[in-house]
């Protein structure tokens, strides 16, 4: 008795240029399917070449991810996204960083841009049925409870549907930029780097000869060409430093910054100001004008509240009243914390952390783990710090 072959399926893979792009495309045409290469214009800055040639946005990422398709012998276009990058995520990186907030530009990118527009691009425009792509992360169909260890744990609620996993190589694991992503998402994509290590996905872009294979990881945000976001807000949003007051933890000026927006909380060089004791940019009151310093331990916090709440399975995990208890990450290279999340009112949920969290910022994802698994997240709005 010979077993059922899966159906070949249509996948479109968004392409930057990069190499674990380059290998995500491989191994879906590896694995059998129909893969189909693009492109994703998303700003102007695609009109110019990078420096280093390390950007996902320039023109010769678009080159790159041109030649990669020519090798693997598959379709490759360029998809025109400018309008949705601009509205769901420039304007809000813009709009954060002149409120005294510190946005998170790559989880409204993957969550409105590459899991919204191009998904549903991918299945009007090129009839696919999913999207691949490079990221480090993984996603475990329903009913497969095997991985991740929080199965026990979880409730009934959350055990039906697919659940997206941390990526095997924890060095590189993308999955905190993707906890806006929800059932209708997850049952259109794949990750076909997720069990994967770096090195391994090196590996395998040198023994397909790809051209992609020695090029370095963009180190920057990719519509900040030249790594410096005060550049971007000078050019598109028309921002021009305004000087203001420096104030010390306990209410002294001490100095004199060039313009709030060019700071963001738990800063440290650039303050310019020598106080005996190293400072760090503490509080951002961009109506005002000022930027508060604290010590290191004023930055810290056991409890802070976030809105823009979403959770992966569509529900939260709670119980009656709502409550939960996950692990917390409110940085991308950050370690999690164990804490307590409970809801609030009007949107709003507390996360009380059993240890101490260091710069907990209004705009930063916080994102809740159990295991290996993503509940959801939401955005910090406000914490209470040790400094009051």
């Amino acid at each position: 008795m010979t077993g059922r072959t899966r159906a070949k399926a249509r996948v479109l893979v968004a392409m930057s240029g990069g190499v674990d792009s380059s290998v995500a495309a491989a191994l879906v045409k590896a694995g059998g399917d129909e893969a189909i290469g693009v492109w994703m214009r998303l700003s102007d800055v695609a009109d110019s070449y990078s420096p280093f040639r390390r950007s996902c946005c320039s023109l010769d990422a678009a080159e790159d991810a041109r030649r990669v398709a020519s090798q693997l012998d598959i379709p490759f276009y360029v998809m025109n996204l400018e309008r949705e990058f601009e509205e769901g995520v420039l304007q809000p990186f813009l709009r954060a960083y002149l409120e005294g907030c510190t946005p998170s530009p790559c989880v409204d990118c993957n969550t409105l841009v590459k899991f919204g527009a191009l998904l549903g691009r991918a299945r009007l425009t090129y009839e696919c049925e999913a999207v691949a792509t490079g990221h480090y992360a993984r996603v475990a169909t329903p009913g497969d409870w095997r991985d991740g260890g929080e199965a026990d744990a979880a409730s009934d609620a959350t055990r039906t549907g697919y659940r997206l996993l941390r990526g095997r190589d924890r060095n590189k694991d993308q999955s905190y930029f993707l906890y806006g992503l929800g059932q209708s998402e997850l049952a259109c994509t794949r990750f076909p780097l997720g069990d994967m290590t770096k090195p391994q996905v090196r590996d395998a872009a040198r023994a397909l000869g790809l051209a992609t294979a020695e090029k370095r990881d963009s180190q920057e945000i990719c519509f900040v060409p030249r790594g410096n976001y005060r550049d971007v807000l000078r050019e598109r949003s028309g921002w021009q430093a305004e000087p203001g007051p420096l104030i010390d933890v306990d209410g002294r000026r001490v100095g004199e910054h060039f313009g709030a927006a060019g700071y963001t909380v738990g800063q440290r060089q650039g303050v310019g100001v020598a106080l005996g004791e190293p400072r760090y940019v503490w509080r951002i009151d961009a109506v005002a004008n000022v930027i508060k310093l604290g010590r290191r331990a004023d930055l810290e916090t056991r409890r802070f509240e976030v809105e823009e709440v979403a959770f992966v399975a569509g529900v939260g995990p709670g119980g009656d009243d709502g409550s939960f208890r996950a692990e917390v990450q409110i940085r991308h290279r950050g370690c999690a914390a164990a804490a307590t999340v409970r809801p609030l009112s009007f949107g709003t949920w507390q996360v009380d952390t059993d240890d101490p969290v260091w710069a907990a910022a209004p705009g930063q994802a916080a994102v809740f783990y159990r295991g290996e698994a993503v509940l959801g997240g939401g955005r910090i709005v406000r914490s209470e710090d040790s400094g009051g």
